[in-house]
């Protein structure tokens, strides 16, 4: 949610903003806008609606200048318009801001009492204010430290000043910022995504820290103002990841990924040779855990759910999930002996971030399921186990998702066969069936043709229903979130035995049912559930194994998947949800890689 970029150089900023705002666009967002500063003025561009509108506000009417900052915005504070649009900006001071300020209400009253005017709805106007009061007296760096004094809440902060044209000042508490280097030009970003068009050296900002940009130096501070030394990271070169290539949108390109997404990820972990997966360095030995909790927000929610089905198929230990917004409200009972394990794809999202820190203050183990390896609440855990799925555009995740449960799939094998809960045999048979998985991903992405009939059967329905059982039940919940995220349709997933409870009263005449039932344990009981939806009038698609059973002229529709083993299944059963909510959303014209109202990264509570 929202984006910053901050550029100290020797030559015009303004072009390397707006591609830099173009590679944070994946954050989801409502407005965009930059300052330069320019012959002893600030220049500022905004608008709202895309990046590519702001390009061509400059184009027309040229930011000059060689420092500058950009944003684009997700609005939490006043509706997304023009004047809400970031940066906010006063004679003399002009600040780009991600996350909340939480006392913004008082010291605006207290601004306002002075006979300080304010222009916008915003949290981030305060800021700004504030800024410009202290720097009359001030230093740029001290006129920060003490506006961050005043504040409470989260914040990333790019600010840039009319008298010091050749430095930008950034600060952090809570939302993640980074700060990249080259020759002769420096950068604040929010995520290193955003500047790996222009740097692979890249430095984090922790909470607490100040940094002082010039083109040609770099200075950080701690939350005690004394200087300090940053490391300088490497990125990786994954520019080609990162294109969409001959593909119509980013979200299509991320779904066919998927095999290679999943090979990467098995070849990652796996000894094919010697039959064994590769995981060290366990914080806590598996034999002496006792609990095991899952702790994330969203699509990273249902990977969790669908772990838990396989720890306690697996394994003897006790599991627990949370949603990340409500484990740091909840009176834990923290245990030593439990592995508290955060699924995040950005590795910034808030909530997560604030449950890790939690478990940091009070000295249990951790352990991140991230994509981003250079990401907050990777830096944060005592153990990282990178999905390998490289750049994940598209903000409704698709092949990060199938990465998270393969990782915790992996993770749940490795544990439970340290544990001597599964047996050596047992264990060889999983990784061999495992190895065969991408292939199978492969063959149910070739079914899209009978999807799109199927898309263009239900995409003018006013709603929908998603039910399965066992590890179906959760990838049900992700089918369903994938529709509402992509096609703005209503839909709910469900445990197919709830059906009686309560949802079988949603039921009506060509309401389109999806139900997910493999040939599992719980295949007759979710097959007779789906007949009670027939009897009501309901229109089924069924996505089942092959095999001889599933026969029934009152099924609208069936998509046969490749049989796998059971434990398995959940990876192949994702694939036609994400077809379907994907050819609903192309035939509703939609817009499919930056759904409205959401964000990549949830980096605001």
């Amino acid at each position: 949610m929202c984006g910053i970029i901050g550029i100290a150089s020797n030559k015009a900023v303004s072009t390397n903003i707006i591609e830099s705002l173009k590679r944070l666009e994946y954050r989801g967002y409502d407005s965009a806008g930059l300052a330069t500063l320019h012959n002893n003025q600030i220049l500022e561009k905004k608008c709202t609606g895309r990046v590519e509108k702001l390009e061509k506000i400059l184009f027309k009417n040229p930011a000059l200048g060689s420092v500058g900052i950009g944003h684009v915005r997700w609005a939490t504070h006043g509706v997304p318009n023009e004047v809400n649009a970031h940066p906010h900006s006063s004679e003399i001071v002009s600040v780009v801001h991600n996350g909340i300020i939480e006392n913004s209400d008082q010291l605006k009253k207290d601004l306002e009492s002075n006979g300080i005017k304010f222009k916008s709805q915003t949290d981030t106007e305060v800021i700004t204010l504030l800024l410009t009061e202290e720097i009359k007296n001030e230093s740029p760096i001290k006129s920060v430290q003490k506006t961050l004094k005043k504040l409470k809440g989260s914040f990333a902060l790019g600010i840039i000043f009319k008298s010091f044209d050749n430095l930008i000042v950034g600060a952090r508490r809570g939302s993640p910022l980074a700060v990249g280097y080259a020759k002769d030009e420096n950068y604040l970003g929010s995520d290193s995504y955003a500047l790996k068009s222009m740097t692979n050296k890249i430095s984090y900002l922790d909470d607490g820290d100040v940094c002082v940009l010039t083109k040609n130096s770099v200075e950080f501070y701690n939350l005690e103002e004394k200087k300090i030394n940053k490391k300088v990271h490497t990125l990786s070169d994954d520019k080609n990841l990162a294109e969409k290539g001959d593909y119509k949108n980013f979200m299509s390109k991320e779904i066919f990924e998927q095999p290679i997404t999943v090979k990467n990820g098995i070849n990652e972990y796996v000894d094919k040779i010697k039959n064994d997966i590769n995981l060290y360095n366990f914080p806590i030995d598996p034999k002496s855990m006792e609990k095991i909790v899952l702790i994330a927000c969203g699509t990273a929610y249902h990977s969790c759910l669908v772990a838990k089905y396989w720890f306690e198929e697996m394994s003897n230990i006790e599991v627990e999930i949370d949603v990340a917004s409500e484990f740091r409200y909840r009176k834990i009972k923290f245990n030593k002996k439990n592995l508290y394990i955060f699924v995040s794809q950005s590795g910034e999202t808030a909530d997560t971030a604030a449950a890790l820190q939690l478990c940091k203050d009070n000295n249990v183990k951790t352990c991140s399921v991230v994509n981003v390896v250079e990401s907050s609440i990777a830096r944060n855990s005592d153990w990282v186990l990178p999905l390998h799925a490289g750049p994940e555009v598209g903000v409704a995740s698709t092949k990060a998702f199938l990465g998270q449960m393969l990782i915790l799939y992996i993770l749940c094998l490795k544990i439970s066969f340290n544990r001597n809960e599964v047996n050596k045999d047992e264990y060889i048979q999983k990784i061999n069936n495992l190895i065969k998985l991408p292939k199978a991903i492969d063959d149910i992405l070739k079914k899209e043709d009978q999807i799109q009939l199927v898309a263009k059967d239900i995409y003018e329905s006013k709603g929908s229903m998603f039910l399965g059982r066992g590890t179906s039940f959760p990838i049900a919940l992700e089918g369903a979130l994938k529709l509402k995220e992509l096609s703005y349709l209503h839909a709910e997933g469900y445990p197919a035995g709830e059906m009686k409870h309560g949802p079988l009263a949603l039921i009506e005449d060509g309401l389109p049912v999806i139900v997910i039932a493999p040939k599992d344990k719980y295949f007759e009981k979710t097959f007779s559930n789906t007949q009670e939806v027939i009897a009501r009038g309901g229109k089924v698609l069924l996505i089942t194994d092959k095999h001889e059973m599933v026969i029934n002229e009152n099924i609208r529709f069936k998509i046969d998947v490749p049989f796998i083993e059971e434990s398995l299944s959940p990876f192949i059963l994702t694939i036609p949800l994400q077809l379907l909510a994907y050819h609903v959303a192309l035939l509703k014209n939609c817009d499919i890689d930056k759904p409205r109202n959401l964000a990549k990264s949830v980096t605001v509570e």
